[in-house]
């Protein structure tokens, strides 16, 4: 607004020189002139523009006219001050704004309600946001039911019935949930479905599940239906080939939640990962097998699998002194001696 001020006073004294009665009409304009910025300047203005308002593109410049006698002068009280807005400002005049460094454009403030939290902003080509952990598992879908929640084996059965949370779920033909008595004392947990159980959707009823039963109802001497029987993975892995960390990781919590309805006396680990998995050690199952350790308390003795011993036929004889332990401790004819594993 003082540059403003200024530029109008200079315009007026840079007039040709006045004579006569011309000296008093030059006053009078700029008493005027001063009088309307002043005002301007009170009621909150600060930048007034003094260029010329450009003509629209064609239009024709107008005819120059001799000059004609001047228009009789107003006096200031015909100049009342101008209420200029609060929220509008004028431009400043670009013919004396000073030359200024480019800068960005400035995204306005976000305002937050209360009790909400913004989002976090995340550039289009960012690459996903690592764990810090090398070699750790990105994070898993959510769980189709509540861990927490009291629930039965049929509940939960029907639950995970539609499970997609790994890469196995679109290839299967059914889900292999489990099979047996939801009150067992006993537990046998294998690895993965073969074939058979997948084309059936129940664990072990091939070759591997028929030498199970025979383990089952002619070494321990339980039928089968008083047991319950399941894998650490739901669905079967093409080829039969080994479960890998993120099938695990994917499916370990429907065999918590499994075992936590349950709440056997006793669990028999088949193979491996099974026996890895339970007793959360990285030792070999051969060093593993025959042997009591604990999962959350609960007794686990760890021995060979099934299929492992339709290739191994040898090492039956290894399996049977195995459940002639669990024999004895089901029947409570015997204390397991727990070991702990590293």
């Amino acid at each position: 607004m003082t540059r403003a001020l200024e530029f109008a006073w200079m315009m007026v004294l840079l007039r040709p020189a006045p004579t006569g009665d011309a000296v008093a009409e030059r006053d009078e304009i700029a008493r005027a002139l001063l009088g309307h910025m002043k005002s301007l300047r009170a009621a909150g203005v600060q930048y007034v523009s003094l260029a010329a308002r450009p003509r629209a593109e064609g239009t024709p410049s107008p005819a120059r006219t001799a000059p004609s006698a001047p228009a009789p002068v107003p006096s200031p009280a015909a100049y009342p001050p101008a209420e200029a807005p609060s929220a509008v400002k004028e431009a400043p005049a670009q013919a004396f704004s000073p030359p200024q460094a480019f800068s960005p454009p400035q995204a306005p403030p976000r305002t937050v309600q209360p009790g909400l939290l913004p989002m976090m902003e995340i550039s289009p080509m960012s690459p996903p946001a690592a764990s810090g952990r090398k070699g750790s598992l990105p994070a898993p879908p959510p769980l189709p039911f509540d861990p927490e929640e009291e629930m039965t084996l049929e509940a939960l059965g029907l639950a995970v019935a539609g499970c997609l949370r790994c890469k196995l779920g679109a290839g299967r033909t059914n889900l292999v949930f489990g099979v047996g008595s939801p009150k067992a004392r006993l537990v046998f947990v294998g690895e993965a479905p073969g074939a058979d159980e997948d084309a059936q959707g129940i664990p072990f009823v091939g070759r591997a599940g028929q030498m199970l039963t025979k383990m089952i109802e002619n070494v321990i001497e339980v039928p089968r239906s008083e047991v319950y029987i399941c894998n650490i993975l739901k669905c079967r892995p093409p080829g039969n080939r080994n479960p890998e960390p993120d099938e695990i990781a994917s499916c370990e919590p429907y065999l918590k939640k499994q075992l936590a309805i349950i709440r056997p006396r006793l669990i028999v680990a088949l193979g491996k990962f099974a026996a890895q998995w339970l007793l959360q050690t990285k030792t070999p199952i051969g060093k593993l097998r025959g042997k009591f350790g604990r999962y959350q308390g609960v007794p686990c003795l760890a021995t060979y699998h099934p299929a492992y011993l339709l290739r191994n036929p040898g090492d039956k004889r290894l399996v049977l002194e195995d459940l002639k332990k669990v024999k004895a401790v089901y029947f409570g004819e015997k204390e397991p001696e727990i070991e702990i594993f590293g």
